[in-house]
């Protein structure tokens, strides 16, 4: 609904002595296209007349009731009460509707009538638009800024084609803005962030089912949300494969991932495989994500794995003669004779000790293949 408060008036002196007046509560109106608009005012005539019939018109030479035009006649609604406040409501606002429209009063003498003209100028603007060239950045106006940088300021500006007056809405992905600050006809984003990017439109006051064409904000940013997951997920066993996959959101996508162990670099790629994993394979690893605007490390994973149990005294079948050592309840023994067992020592470093501490140094430098410590 379209009001604008600007009083006009055409006053005449009567025949019966008493001025005849026509007071337009606006004499321009910016209305938009498909919208409803509304205008008004007051009127007084000489006293002894009365008032047969009121209407309006915008044909200032044949000026025809517009209740009587086909194309007003399903559109406009007039109203006149005792104080002699009248009003025009005009629905579905068109373009073609840009014409002066004017009061016009009948009485029951056929000479004393009287028309308040000029009337009151009606303007439409079409579609309500955001123009890619209404994108602000804190150092330049962007011909195209479909996309802004994360950390920059821009201003989003619904155009019209005249001035409206009732205030502007915008929407974010369908949802209105509350939280922005709004001027005018114009969007500011303060410190763009990549939670500003979306779909924008904008709406008048009253009319918000007439929203403008949604426009798309692209915003760039570095790497951020950088994870690692590991592949199975479960309980990893020495000697079986895993996979690390690193994740991270960013614009442009990331292309650049670089895999640490610790603070050394191991492996490139989004992704990282460590088949047959021994004791040398734990310890902290993370992903380092890049892109164009920056790039961000993930926080560590740390890759441990279990012994099967039945490693902690031999690990598999042999065909050898060699000596070896068996680690039970705190204590070392060495059997310095052939076995079709291959022993290991357990996971600890006391354990290690005495194993490599029971064999003799002749036998030990027979048999240096046959002790193992696994993690």
């Amino acid at each position: 609904v379209i009001y604008m408060w600007l009083f006009h008036a055409s006053y005449v002196s009567g025949a019966f002595g008493t001025e005849w007046s026509v007071k337009y509560n606006q004499q321009e109106i910016c209305a938009l296209k498909g919208s409803t608009v509304f205008m008004s005012g007051t009127f007084t005539h000489p006293e002894g007349l009365t008032v047969t019939k009121t209407f309006w018109f915008i044909d200032p030479v044949k000026k025809t009731d517009l209740s009587k035009d086909p194309d007003y006649s399903s559109r406009v609604e007039f109203f006149t009460d005792d104080q002699k406040h009248f009003s025009l409501k005009l629905s579905d606002v068109m373009k073609k509707d840009e014409h002066w429209f004017c009061f016009k009063i009948i009485t029951n003498v056929e000479k004393e009538r009287w028309t308040g003209e000029p009337g009151v100028q009606l303007r439409v603007t079409g579609e309500l638009i955001i123009p890619l060239s209404s994108y602000k950045t804190q150092l330049w106006f962007q011909k195209a800024p479909e996309e802004v940088t994360e950390g920059q300021t821009a201003d989003l500006t619904c155009k019209t084609t005249c001035s409206l007056t009732d205030p502007f809405i915008w929407y974010k992905n369908g949802r209105p803005l509350t939280t922005k600050t709004i001027k005018n006809n114009q969007l500011h984003l303060q410190t763009v962030s990549s939670e500003d990017a979306g779909s924008y439109s904008c709406a008048v006051g009253g009319s918000q089912h007439l929203r403008s064409t949604a426009h798309s904000l692209r915003v760039r940013y570095p790497p951020k949300r950088v994870s690692v997951s590991i592949i199975p997920s479960g309980e990893i066993v020495e000697g079986s494969s895993v996979t690390l996959t690193c994740s991270s959101d960013g614009n442009p996508p990331v292309k650049i991932y670089t895999w640490f162990k610790g603070s050394t670099s191991v492996a490139e790629g989004k992704t990282y495989s460590i088949p047959n994993i021994r004791s040398e394979d734990s310890g902290e690893y993370t992903c380092q994500s890049r892109n164009d605007h920056g790039e961000r490390r993930s926080t560590a994973l740390y890759l441990t794995f279990n012994i099967p149990a039945a490693s902690l005294f031999f690990n598999s079948f042999v065909s050898w003669i060699a000596p070896f050592v068996v680690y039970v309840h705190g204590q070392c023994s060495y059997f310095p004779f052939t076995a079709f067992l291959r022993p290991v020592c357990p996971p600890n470093l006391e354990a290690l000790q005495c194993c490599t501490d029971g064999i003799p140094a002749s036998a030990l430098a027979n048999s240096s293949t046959l002790l193992e410590t696994r993690h």
